[in-house]
């Protein structure tokens, strides 16, 4: 009769607990001659010391699958422990772009997002524009999430510019952090959405995600990173030349933004537009427009983006007459 207590390493413990602790009872019950004690993030074992071995060696199997594709589910565990898959497959869908945090799996949702992710696939700097709710960004993050995860790049940045949408930055409560917070939360939103907390946190902390507004990219060259610059409709030509020009040696940059929404002092001023006719054609650069068959927000969204469009729309018309 032997004992043993393993770490559980690379993964949140909530997460290979499961709900209820269903994941550890499916697990255990692959073993029903040991008794397996979860406590922290420590798994007590006691029985054989054979028997323990082999448990011991497809936990590692399990470690290994979720740091590669970030979700663990009942068919999975079934599947390494019956030997059916190998831990560097997963679940065949051409649209899954990566496996996010309790059960949540992210597509390609749309025409465009699977766009999106092709040219990924193709070009080092992409161009995603379009409407709010279309899935720009989202899509972009979770493009980011599985380069770490599979080891193509070292390091997340994520930035935007800090521009006021009809709010002023000074009379916001705190100190800089906590007034630039608010405009980077949709940032946190998604990366909370496709990386365990514990492990979120502690990239965070150890800069391997990082994320800042724009100005705090001058003066620095990004190699083996994967960054985003998100609401680019609100850089002018020369922030968004400065963000561009960042790219180092095994990077991925992807630009996104609303030409909508433009909140500069002068809308003539957002760099964007001009930008991407500039770099149009060139090769290793990807453009893709995102519109409103995108929106997958409420269904009203759309409705309310034509209705904005429209009304745009009617008043350029009549400044042209």
């Amino acid at each position: 009769m032997g004992e043993k207590q393993i770490p559980i390493e690379g993964i949140d413990p909530g997460e290979l607990l499961g709900a209820g602790g269903g994941y550890i009872k499916q697990i255990s019950g692959k073993f029903p001659k040991l008794k397996v004690v979860a406590r922290g993030s420590v798994l007590k074992v006691i029985g054989d010391e054979e028997e323990i071995g082999r448990f011991e060696q497809k936990l590692n199997r399990l470690f290994a699958y979720y740091e590669k594709f970030g979700h663990l589910s009942p068919e999975v565990i079934d599947q390494i422990y019956d030997n059916v898959m190998p831990v560097t497959e997963a679940p065949v869908d051409k649209d899954v772009i990566v496996f996010g945090n309790n059960g949540l799996i992210v597509r390609a949702r749309t025409v465009n997002q699977q766009k999106l992710v092709q040219a990924y696939e193709k070009n080092d700097l992409l161009f995603a524009i379009g409407p709010a709710g279309s899935g720009k960004t989202y899509t972009a993050i979770a493009l980011a999430v599985k380069a770490l995860r599979e080891k193509e790049v070292k390091r997340i940045i994520l930035t935007r510019p800090a521009v006021e949408a009809g709010e002023k930055l000074g009379f916001l409560p705190g100190d800089l952090k906590e007034k630039l917070d608010p405009y980077l939360q949709p940032l946190y939103d998604a990366l909370n959405d496709m990386i365990p907390p514990a492990k979120l946190a502690r990239y965070m902390e150890d800069g391997t995600v990082q994320i800042a507004p724009l100005a705090y990219m001058r003066g620095r060259t990004l190699d083996n990173a994967f960054v985003i610059l998100d609401e680019a409709q609100n850089t002018t030509l020369p922030q968004i030349k400065m963000f561009l020009t960042r790219m180092g040696k095994n990077a991925r940059f992807i630009v996104t933004g609303d030409v909508t929404q433009i909140d500069l002092p002068r809308r003539a001023d957002s760099g964007l537009r001009p930008t991407v006719g500039m770099l149009s054609g060139v090769r290793g650069i990807g453009i893709v427009e995102f519109d409103q068959r995108d929106i997958i927000r409420h269904p009203l969204v759309k409705y309310i983006v034509q209705a904005f469009d429209n009304h745009a729309d009617e008043i350029n018309l009549k400044e042209k007459e």
